[in-house]
């Protein structure tokens, strides 16, 4: 855990259980993004995977004004494909905390999974 809150677990090995890990466990937006060299001041940051998508799958971070707002991007000859933006992951972690929802890491990161892939 302390690699995941210190920074050390970098953008190019995050995977969707890392995300919910650092952030359930006092990680913040701000030093996310200035650990990764993210701009918070960006309009939104989405949360990409690469394909095939599933739990395993690497993230990628983009602004808004790189991929704007498809649902497939391709960066560095990798294929992504987006699950959501910041601003609703943060929203679910935060629901997730203040509600004492009892949820594995891993529960959780199946369920944003599921909703970006079913629901979104």
């Amino acid at each position: 855990m302390e690699d995941i809150l210190s920074g050390e677990n970098n953008l190019n090995s995050m995977k969707l259980i890392d995300l919910v890990a650092y952030f359930r466990h006092g990680g913040t937006f701000e030093n996310f993004c200035r650990t990764n060299g993210l701009n918070p001041e960006s309009e939104v940051i989405e949360i990409y995977a690469q394909e095939p998508v599933g739990l395993e799958s690497q993230l990628g971070f983009f602004p808004i004004e790189e991929t704007k707002g498809r649902a497939e991007f391709l960066s560095d000859g990798i294929k992504y494909h987006t699950l959501f933006d910041f601003y609703y992951f943060l929203d679910a972690i935060e629901d997730v905390i203040s509600k004492k929802i009892i949820l594995k890491d891993s529960e959780l990161a199946q369920t944003l999974l599921s909703y970006a892939l079913k629901d979104a």
